[in-house]
């Protein structure tokens, strides 16, 4: 693992202030060749979250040279961690504080082969559009997931819409189209990158709210996220969905297609 923080290696004691903090936010990538899919998508979402979070953000281009300094010290195939933070202010947000950027690389990430199984818990995202740091909920509805034999966990909010994943969007397949689910969601980087390429080979997709009582209806589903565009879910609570090798497939040929870029 290499860690830099604004373009250098970071200290004991860059990091150690960070292991209290957690007013932050973060984009996750899978770096092949020292090249990113959807580079464009995610510096939108650390400026649209810096925008929010801090009223203010860093430039692209010093984003992007941080990212090329980072993936230019390890490996050619990295997973790679960007997070955003204000330096000294997260309880005394009228000081302000620097803006500064930790870039973290490690090894490749591989997804689950799948099928999997989702409990179904109901949870909401504070702001759901902004992938912050610090979220204890998520990990402790996996685990308790998990240890009641599921192998993660789909969320619903209080109108009873399936909206996510712990750490993952969902999608659904109607035999003909791509449903994504309508509620208060994080749009996911791979989520984006699908949409668009997508949308270029003139599949049908179309935004529905979707709750559990609308799963037999449907024909396929899935979860995504950096690791991946698609691992089929073939159970949501009690609800069996069903196998969708078509659908997987069809998600992960639209994402190859994307252009890996350079910073």
């Amino acid at each position: 693992m290499i860690v830099h923080r604004n373009g250098r290696t970071a200290t004991a004691d860059d990091l150690a202030p960070l292991a209290f903090a957690g007013y932050a936010h973060f984009t996750a990538a899978q770096a092949r060749d020292r090249r990113i899919r959807g580079l464009d998508l995610h510096l939108d979402r650390l400026r649209v979250a810096s925008l929010e979070l801090f009223g203010r953000a860093l430039p692209d281009d010093e984003v992007r040279t941080h990212l090329r300094t980072a993936l230019a010290a390890g490996p050619a195939d990295v997973s790679l961690t960007a997070t955003v933070y204000a330096s000294g202010a997260e309880f005394r947000p009228a000081d302000g504080g620097d803006l500064d950027l930790l870039v973290r690389t490690s090894p490749p990430a591989t997804a689950p082969a799948g099928p999997l199984a989702l409990a179904v818990v109901e949870y909401e995202r504070y702001l759901a559009a902004v992938k912050h740091t610090g979220e204890v909920a998520k990990t402790h509805a996996l685990r308790r997931a998990t240890a009641t034999g599921f192998d993660d966990a789909a969320f619903v909010d209080r109108h009873g819409r399936l909206t996510e994943a712990s750490i993952w969007n969902l999608a659904f397949w109607d035999g003909t189209a791509v449903v994504w689910p309508v509620a208060d969601v994080l749009g996911g980087i791979t989520m984006g990158i699908l949409r668009r390429q997508l949308a270029a080979r003139g599949v049908p997709q179309r935004d529905a709210e979707v709750r559990p009582s609308d799963l037999p209806a449907l024909a396929g589903a899935v979860v995504m996220n950096s690791w991946t565009p698609g691992v089929a879910v073939h159970r949501i609570g009690d609800v069996q969905v069903p196998a969708a090798p078509d659908f997987v497939a069809l998600l992960h040929d639209a994402y190859a297609a994307e252009p890996l870029t350079a910073p």
